[in-house]
């Protein structure tokens, strides 16, 4: 009863990581198709608004990101409230393994989060399988930081996972490859440096706190420190450290883009709060590896939300990215946990 009852708990708890994987895919749509409506139609459009290349590629992919993870705050404080934990949060904040979620919360919010969407805009979907090298990238870092053990089999799992890595990559080198697809794959791949860095520490913190709790402290740390200080270096870097100000007003009142935000920032808060859990529940390494799935269903939803809903071109992948996808949630499975001794189990 007792092997029985752990495994009932590991199988949900792997579920559980697998829909923050799916719910990652949603929100990666709905933030993509945000910044394509209203003013950032204009941003991107052929006259690009009068803004310079860097702006347009940088300070607009972090305001993107600031915006995102502002409204997943709210969303977040929003059920902490319904659920009567505004005080723990509270508290929480000024304790020791909060501390630890805030400074998870810079790396993997305005650092990876903000990579992420600017490598989206640059490279579309398939950069979304090189941030999954985040358990590969968790891994290393623990043996690095914490001497934890790379056994054979992680190791065979990493050289899948950079086998995949170079599939995709591949795809940056043909004549019909997207203009910016090389550079969305270097940036995407910081998105996995940090998220892989995030995942190794934010374990202690998670362990001894309520994961609504820690993910409310992540996502209002992340969406302050992205508009306060990441959006304004941006600009700054940029040569108009007043942009940040501005674009920020012209975003937020931009109605049909604020729209696709709230959507985006509800799937975000419940992807993210979704992977904490899992994470409690059947470990750090196997709940990465579940919820990097998303390789598979950031190009899935892109493809459904943006390429046949919304009209719009480009959205669909070469057959090279899917089977990399795929060998690539393969590969983390393998670093994740033995399979042999989960069935046994």
């Amino acid at each position: 009863m007792k092997r029985a009852a752990a495994r009932s708990f590991l199988v949900k708890g792997l579920l559980i990581a697998v829909t923050s994987g799916i719910l990652y895919g949603l929100y990666s749509a709905f933030v993509t198709g945000g910044m394509g409506e209203g003013v950032w139609a204009d941003w991107y459009g052929a006259n690009a608004a009068g803004l310079t290349a860097f702006t347009i590629v940088y300070v607009l992919g972090m305001l993107g990101s600031a915006l995102n993870d502002t409204v997943s705050a709210l969303w977040a404080l929003a059920v902490a409230a319904a659920r009567g934990k505004l005080g723990d949060v509270g508290r929480c904040f000024r304790s020791r393994p909060g501390l630890v979620m805030i400074a998870c919360a810079v790396v993997g919010g305005p650092i990876a989060s903000g990579a992420y969407i600017i490598a989206l805009q640059q490279g579309g979907s398939a950069v979304a399988p090189i941030t999954a090298l985040c358990p590969v990238i968790g891994a290393i870092l623990s043996r690095i930081l914490f001497k934890q053990p790379l056994t054979p089999r992680m190791l065979v799992g990493i050289v899948i996972c950079f086998g995949a890595a170079v599939m995709i990559a591949s795809t940056a080198f043909g004549g019909d490859a997207p203009a910016g697809l090389a550079l969305g794959l270097a940036i995407a791949f910081i998105a996995a440096l940090g998220w892989g860095a995030e995942g190794s520490i934010a374990g202690y913190g998670t362990a001894i706190m309520d994961y609504e709790i820690g993910i409310t402290i992540r996502q209002i740390t992340s969406g302050i420190v992205n508009l306060v200080v990441f959006v304004p270096i941006a600009a700054w870097l940029a040569g108009n450290v007043g942009l940040a100000p501005h674009l920020f007003a012209k975003a937020a009142t931009s109605w049909p883009a604020m729209a696709f935000f709230v959507v985006s920032g509800l799937f975000s808060y419940l992807s993210f709060a979704l992977w904490y859990k899992g994470n409690g529940m059947c470990g750090t390494a196997l709940g990465m590896a579940s919820n990097g799935t998303y390789s598979f269903w950031v190009p899935f939803f892109c493809w459904i939300v943006l390429g046949l809903i919304m009209g719009q071109e480009g959205w669909g992948l070469s057959p090279i990215v899917w089977v990399a996808a795929v060998v690539m949630v393969v590969g983390v499975t393998l670093i994740a946990v033995n399979p042999l001794a989960v069935l046994q189990s």
